[in-house]
């Protein structure tokens, strides 16, 4: 059921739907059956300005299923309010009819079956498609702009240190990106790769941490439809915590709230008639920053991996989430006149890839980058009777999977997997490839680990996580979605305080609690620690699928959430 706040929030989201000029479109589109490509890409043109934004693509070139979150809990005062509503609340607020193409896109309600009726999202020669034919309607007033997250997440982006997605993007042409998982690939890679970009690679949060000097442009400025347009670049603030620091040791991240709003005065006093920020800081902190820093008319949101069907307004900003995995692309056309923003029009477009043609030439190109390694990419390893999809903040099943793995082959006693929100997703009854593993485990630094840690050392790792998920300041929001555990059972009460989020630990082979001052064999993958050693993740997974060639995961009921119902 709907609290207050919701069907508050749910009367604003329809009152900014009437403000946008979508009145009734979205929901009569969201009540059809069968699709077309024109019905996707159908827009009535607005304005003199024209924004295409994607993020958060982690190198998926092909089409792919993935399934959206379940649970996405939001604390503190945005609890209830976009992106923490999933599921069928979801389709409430926002008019989408059960079983119908967005709710598929939207939600995890009923996937397995919309997901074979509807077919996989996303494809960059489909995204090439939609970028083609805006470019074709509006000329030279577009502007393409990437959030990031891009250059990771799958085996190809790997082999190649990213080369695939580089290649890819060039020849799609954005005008500007920023960035997060790209530094991964270490300080010398990612500078060599930016150097040759022939586009700005923004960040005004990054810095060099010997001189305190910018390390990056931090904004460009567009004169587009007799408008001139300022992008500010704004990497992902936590980018040393999240991710190995000794990957980029020269460099300083931040949300540097006060280099914003400097960024923004000088883009003003430089002309600028709108100023939009291209952000991977996660959506509830550019709510936050939305709310804190004054002539921002536009925050393209990443990281956070929220598809949003309208724009979020706060103050006077719009803030915008493309979604992941290129199942969406976003279409803002702005009409911007006297030096101000005077209306918009958005549309987030869902790319259905068995409606969209795909692009000939970005077909073409993708075919040449996978064929070296097709033949390991087909490879199968097993069958899964369950769906396998990581997206959630407590349960994935194939981070349910990968656990499992840990605890098999690495003979632990409990095992930890990251809460990444990158990941896509394989329907029950499917082979699953090695590409579908590197697509959930592909990164520069996967080697399982396996030590011995306390009780005590456990919950702290445990609060230590939920506390970067459940701040309630969000600007102390540091990392993914909540660790997942096998082997171990636990309570979370997410509205805790910090310390007291985590209790009833359970090792669940024995039913005995976990003690404070005992060791336990742990087995996990994904250490930021630079001398960690084991095998990689990914060889963990294949030599368990090799002895259990069908797959059938269980739901998980060993995490129990208190206080909240989900």
């Amino acid at each position: 059921m709907f609290s207050r706040r919701e069907m508050l929030m749910g009367a604003a989201a329809l009152s900014a739907i009437l403000g946008s000029g979508l009145a009734g479109r979205w929901s009569r589109v969201a009540a059809q059956q069968s699709l077309s490509e024109q019905d996707l890409l159908a827009f009535e043109p607005l304005g003199n300005v024209t924004i295409l934004h994607l993020t958060d693509i982690h190198a998926q070139l092909m089409p792919v299923y993935f399934r959206e979150p379940s649970v996405n809990l939001g604390v503190g005062s945005v609890a209830g309010l976009p992106p923490h509503v999933s599921g069928a609340d979801f389709l409430k607020l926002y008019g989408i009819e059960p079983g119908t193409p967005e709710a598929y896109a939207f939600t995890s309600e009923d996937f397995v079956s919309l997901a074979r009726s509807y077919g996989k999202m996303g494809g960059l020669d489909r995204i090439a498609t939609i970028v083609k034919q805006v470019r074709a309607e509006r000329g030279e007033d577009v502007l393409l702009l990437d959030g990031g997250d891009t250059w990771q997440g799958s085996y190809t982006s790997l082999q190649t240190k990213g080369q695939d997605m580089v290649d890819a993007m060039n020849s799609l042409s954005p005008d500007a990106m920023t960035g997060h998982w790209e530094f991964t690939y270490g300080t010398e890679r990612v500078q060599e790769i930016v150097d040759g970009l022939p586009f700005p690679f923004l960040g005004s949060n990054i810095f060099d941490a010997e001189w305190d000097e910018p390390a990056f442009d931090a904004y460009k400025m567009f004169e587009k439809g007799g408008a001139k347009i300022a992008v500010i670049g704004q990497a992902f603030p936590y980018t040393p915590i999240a991710n190995p620091r000794w990957m980029f040791p020269n460099w300083s991240f931040g949300i540097r709230e006060e280099e914003v709003a400097k960024n923004v005065a000088a883009a003003r006093e430089e002309g600028a008639d709108i100023v939009v920020l291209l952000s991977h800081n996660g959506f509830d902190v550019d709510r936050a920053l939305a709310s804190r820093v004054e002539g921002i008319d536009v925050i393209l949101t990443g990281h956070t991996h929220d598809a949003i069907p309208e724009p979020v307004i706060v103050g006077k900003t719009l803030l915008i989430a493309s979604g992941s995995h290129g199942k969406f692309v976003t279409r803002l056309d702005l009409d911007v006149q006297d030096g101000a923003l005077k209306g918009y029009r958005h549309k987030l477009i869902p790319v259905f890839s068995d409606v969209i043609k795909p692009d000939a030439d970005m077909a073409k190109l993708i075919a040449d980058i996978r064929a070296p390694y097709e033949a390991e990419l087909s490879r199968e390893l097993a069958t899964t009777e369950s769906l396998l999809y990581r997206r959630g903040n407590f349960n994935g099943t194939f981070d349910d999977l990968i656990c499992q793995a840990l605890l098999d082959v690495r003979e632990a006693d409990i095992s930890l997997s990251p809460g990444f929100r990158w990941g896509t997703s394989v329907l029950p009854g499917q082979k699953i490839t090695v590409e579908d593993v590197h697509n959930a485990c592909s990164m520069t630094y996967p080697s399982a680990y396996r030590n011995t840690m306390t009780g005590q050392t456990l919950k702290d790792v445990l609060e230590d996580v939920a506390d970067n998920l459940f701040n309630k300041d969000p600007y102390y929001q540091q990392g993914g979605d909540m660790v997942r555990v096998g082997g171990m059972g636990y309570a979370i009460n997410p509205e805790g305080e910090m310390g007291s989020r985590i209790s009833a630990m359970t090792l669940l082979k024995t039913g005995e609690p976990i003690e404070a001052s005992k060791e336990y064999t742990v087995a996990g993958w994904a250490s930021i620690n630079e001398a960690t050693e084991g095998p990689a993740i990914w060889d963990v997974v294949e030599e368990f699928l090799a002895r259990n060639p069908v797959v059938t995961v269980e739901e998980n009921r060993s995490v129990k959430v208190e206080s909240r119902k989900i």
